[in-house]
């Protein structure tokens, strides 16, 4: 085995822009690196150099400094398009040639990424072990032991990424394809919010549910291939457009945790004190624990292999399961076969349940910002599976099924090591459009559970991220700060408090005349000024222009000077208000006046 390159995307970048690394020699690295792990049967196509050529040639024609992911090696998994690549989705009988990439892939290509190949997964993405691909694939083993599951359905792509193959992988998460295998090897697990990636040139599990998901060796990484991987798509229908405005996490935030009796953790002791810890280390971030009734989030869980939408996934599958059946393995058959069964009528009362479900889940929003849950109950051995391939497939999908059909947001998140070795991981999860929210708070989050990637000795690498996306900074200094009488037209609009600091020593403070309510007036004066206390609340950015609406004159909104340089919108007042005013400066603030008084 050869030295490993660090594959972090940050680190490959800077290499290639200081002439230490090229493509072709980090692509001869991974290739070499990949054949030292044949026993793991992580790829059903492992790209030659050859085929690699093209790829190569083509950043041959660029400066690294040009794209933002020149030169960086994924992998793809095989339900996913690459062009020139066979599609398989473990069946060979399924297999087929692309003449394009998936939507996705292309996008990621254009930014300069290199396919590497196409890995395994349970067959037509039906699973959560890992164990579902028959020969000449066969299991996938885990990457820390390979007698243990590696998870799935996207087995391949964890691995690979875990192992240092590449530096971020693809996969699909459609039930927690991607959620469990990355707690299954030490890594980041994105499930997007659904309809966020196109999803044009991935084999259908259920279509109306499926994602592309990341697995990448730090928030940060995974922030940056979701940024890119994000790209409209025009010909997608189940894309959906992005909102305008997001929901900002606070530096104090309150995190729902489901209530003891419903945690279940399959008798592993060792997965409930990772848990433990997973949230005692969130508190440690600032969070506020908040035990909530979990039960409709279970209840939803269940409508997914027992309800209709089982239907899509013989939709997508039946052609071939109609003419050669025993294409399939038998137990991915028979979870197929499942879908010829119901009625419409069964089809619109499982939607009726569903929406019942969640309104009610959706209560629990109006209590915290995140919630955390084990992303499985525990981890087992590729015996146990084998012994039991339904039940214990199933359980693993108990914090894990309802996701997409409630339609929220969520990552997977290493949580440590139990006493055999073995990596689990915990998921925090919001609503719809909060991928970046989360992906700040789990930087935070995962160097407190590891200091190392995946089942490398290579360090972890995971800047603390700060999600400002669909949100808008306001600087206040008066009736609108904390505890004060015009707070709520904040919080009302979901803004948090990220900073309490002060201006810049260049303004003054007066109390306007008039009232009540008592106003003050902030004015820049760069020869007389001093620094006054403010606030700093982010705001959804769809919510801002109905709280600036609100603003009576002489007061508006402007650019203010921080004490750090910094320059934020925030409240300033025109100096015609000034006329009968009360120079308050000397008293500290609007607090400071407050208590003159």
């Amino acid at each position: 085995m050869t030295t490993t390159i660090k594959l972090d995307i940050p680190a490959l970048l800077q290499a290639y822009r200081n002439g230490d690394l090229t493509p072709a020699a980090v692509v001869s690295h991974v290739l070499e690196r990949a054949a030292g792990y044949s026993d793991r049967n992580i790829w059903i196509h492992l790209a030659s150099l050859e085929e690699l050529e093209p790829y190569l040639e083509r950043l041959s024609q660029s400066e690294p400094g040009d794209l933002p992911l020149y030169g960086i090696p994924f992998a793809v998994k095989d339900n996913i398009d690459v062009a020139g690549m066979p599609t398989t989705a473990a069946c060979e009988a399924f297999r087929y040639q692309p003449e394009c990439h998936a939507f996705v892939v292309e996008a990621l290509v254009n930014a300069g990424a290199i396919p590497i190949g196409k890995t395994n997964l349970d067959q037509f993405a039906t699973g959560l072990v890992g164990t579902r691909s028959p020969e000449p694939w066969g299991a996938c083993r885990n990457s820390f032991d390979p007698d243990y599951i590696s998870g799935g359905s996207s087995s391949g792509s964890a691995v690979a990424t875990a192992l240092g193959l590449v530096s971020f992988a693809l996969g699909t998460d459609t039930a927690g394809s991607g959620r469990v295998p990355a707690a299954f090897n030490n890594l980041v697990g994105l499930k997007p919010t659904l309809g966020r990636l196109s999803v044009r040139g991935v084999v259908p599990a259920c279509q109306s549910l499926d994602c592309v998901s990341i697995f990448a060796r730090s928030a940060e990484q995974a922030q940056t291939v979701l940024s890119i991987a994000s790209a409209s798509d025009s010909a997608d229908p189940w894309q959906r457009p992005q909102p305008i405005g997001r929901r900002p996490i606070a530096g104090e935030f309150l995190f729902g945790v489901p209530l003891d009796h419903q945690l279940d953790f399959d008798g592993n002791n060792g997965a409930r004190a990772l848990f433990a810890r997973s949230v005692a280390q969130l508190e440690r971030l600032g969070g506020k624990p908040v035990e909530v009734d979990f039960q409709p989030f279970l209840d939803a869980a269940k409508l997914l292999y027992e309800g209709p939408w089982v239907a899509e996934r013989y939709l997508a599958t039946s052609p071939l399961i109609q003419d050669q059946p025993d294409a399939l393995l038998p137990v991915t058959r028979n979870i197929i076969s499942q879908g010829t069964r119901g009625s419409a009528r069964d089809a619109f009362a499982a939607r009726y349940r569903l929406q019942s479900l969640k309104k009610q889940a959706d209560r629990v929003w109006e209590q915290v910002h995140v919630m955390v849950t084990p992303s499985t109950p525990t981890i087992y051995t590729r015996a146990q599976v084998d012994a039991d391939p339904i039940s214990l497939n199933s359980r693993l999908g108990t914090y894990t099924n309802f996701m997409n059909l409630l339609d929220y947001s969520a990552v997977a998140v290493p949580s440590g090591f139990l006493d055999n070795g073995l990596p689990l991981g915990c998921t925090l999860f919001a609503p719809a459009f909060q991928d970046e929210a989360l992906l700040a708070l789990a930087s935070r989050l995962h160097p407190l559970a590891t200091d190392t990637v995946g089942a490398l000795t290579d360090l972890l690498d995971s800047p603390a991220l700060n999600a400002t996306e669909g949100t808008i900074d306001v600087l206040v200094c008066g009736a609108h700060l904390s505890g004060l009488p015009l707070n709520h037209q904040l919080t009302d609009r979901n803004a948090v408090l990220v900073e309490t600091t002060e201006t810049s020593s260049t303004y003054r403070m007066y109390r306007l005349a008039g009232g009540p309510p008592l106003r003050p007036g902030l004015i820049r004066d760069e020869n007389a000024g001093t620094a006054i206390p403010v606030e700093i609340w982010r705001v959804p950015a769809d919510r801002f222009g109905s709280f600036v609406a609100g603003i009576p004159a002489p007061l508006g909104i402007g650019k203010v000077e921080l004490n750090d340089g910094r320059w934020v919108p925030g409240f300033i007042c025109e100096p015609v208000g000034l006329e009968g005013a009360e120079d308050i400066t000397h008293l500290g603030g609007w607090r400071g006046f407050l208590a003159s008084r």
